[in-house]
């Protein structure tokens, strides 16, 4: 008995420490973030930065030489086509009586004359290609509808008649520009000779407006002498704007006319929509702010939203825009789950509390996710950056975010 309780004085005291030392080092799970592959859409966008520009700009030119009256208007003013007063001329003496001044006035009748017409076919063509470009975006959608062509086929021919539209609304403001331009011709050969008014005061030329719109810049305010030709105000619309976004022209490459365009961050409460409009064919050259050269393209967009969402935009207006180049349904998982593993790509799986090191083939991501061709299905859970603690076969446990 004395043996049985002396032993049991050390052994007692020994159990405690071998079972201290045991649960001290006893394999700990690591702890990872998980998140689970599932399904929904994948869009891949192309970020940069752009500008606004008014589409269609109209400079107002002096038609004659002459005295120039001061002008009253400021950029910013509206204008409206026809009874707007932009600038007031007083005809110059002699300068419009020698023999050069007329034969050059009634050529510019003739060329303006040459251009109206040309301009008034040209806007019989693109009403031509507008009707052709609706009739096939209809049997487009209609063939859709009925699963004969591909999306691609038909966002294609829709994108030519939103094209189309355009093309006549450039084509309907180039005729009234030429309109006006004859106008003004054949207005300054009626006043080649200096007449008087009825008070005896020189008579006066006014121009008016050829749009309604705004003023957005005027180039000489102040009264004095102007010569033939001379720019006096630019015009636009700033309902009718567009934006013009430059991309690396590695981005350019996978950007497609047609495609859409998410605006944000343009100083407005939600993102504007847009549609690409044209890939310029050539790129120039420009230095970042780190001073790196970069080759860079511009693409030209139209906003889709009505002007009503962006009354406050204005001509070279700051945009950020995300240019969509491929969006679907795809098998997808957070682009931190996937990792280089030899000369292809690997995740962790998550399966009975433990790490599976799985190959996988990866597709397309935006940064943010990425679509898993193989390797992986609809519910598996993965590991978010998972440390070196994580190894094949490892015991994990979800890590304690309270």
């Amino acid at each position: 008995m004395n043996v049985l309780v002396r032993n049991l004085g050390w052994l007692i005291p020994a159990l405690v420490v071998t079972g201290l030392l045991a649960y001290a080092f006893r394999p700990v799970p690591a702890p990872v973030d998980t998140a689970t592959a599932s399904r929904g859409p994948l869009v891949v966008t192309v970020s940069a930065e752009g500008k606004t520009r008014i589409r269609e700009r109209y400079v107002v030119s002096a038609p004659l030489a002459g005295h120039l009256l001061r002008v009253r208007l400021r950029a910013g003013d509206e204008v409206v086509q026809g009874q707007t007063v932009l600038v007031t001329l007083e005809p110059g003496d002699p300068a419009l009586l020698d023999a050069r001044s007329r034969a050059e006035i009634e050529a510019r009748v003739k060329a303006t004359a040459a251009a109206t017409q040309q301009s008034a076919t040209s806007l019989q063509r693109a009403r031509s290609a507008l009707e052709l470009a609706r009739k096939q975006a209809q049997r487009a959608r209609e063939l859709r509808a009925r699963g004969t062509v591909s999306d691609d086929e038909a966002d294609a021919a829709e994108a030519r008649e939103r094209m189309a539209v355009d093309e006549v609304r450039a084509a309907e403001f180039a005729v009234r520009v030429a309109e006006f331009e004859h106008e003004l011709a054949k207005a300054a050969r009626v006043r080649l000779q200096p007449r008087l008014s009825a008070e005896g005061e020189p008579e006066r030329f006014e121009i008016r407006s050829p749009i309604s719109g705004l003023v957005l810049r005027v180039f000489q305010e102040s009264a004095g002498l102007v010569a033939g030709g001379a720019r006096l105000l630019e015009l636009g619309d700033a309902r009718d704007l567009e934006m013009e976004i430059d991309v690396l022209s590695t981005d350019a490459v996978r950007i497609r006319p047609g495609a859409r365009v998410i605006v944000d961050h343009w100083g407005g409460p939600a993102p504007l929509a847009g549609r690409v409009r044209l890939v310029e064919p050539a790129g120039f050259l420009k230095v970042s702010a780190l001073g790196v050269e970069e080759q860079r393209v511009n693409v030209i967009a139209d906003f889709t939203d009505p002007p009503e969402l962006r009354k406050a935009l204005g001509d070279a207006y700051r945009v950020e825009a995300r240019i969509v180049v491929s969006e679907g349904e795809t098998l997808r998982v957070p682009a931190g789950a996937v990792f280089r593993s030899g000369g292809g790509w690997a995740c962790f799986a998550v399966r009975d509390g433990r790490a599976h090191l799985t190959l996988v083939t990866v597709g397309r991501t935006n940064g943010l996710e990425t679509e898993v061709l193989t390797g992986l299905a609809e519910g598996d859970a993965v590991a978010l950056h998972p440390s070196d603690r994580v190894t094949d076969g490892a015991r994990v446990a979800p890590r304690d975010t309270r």
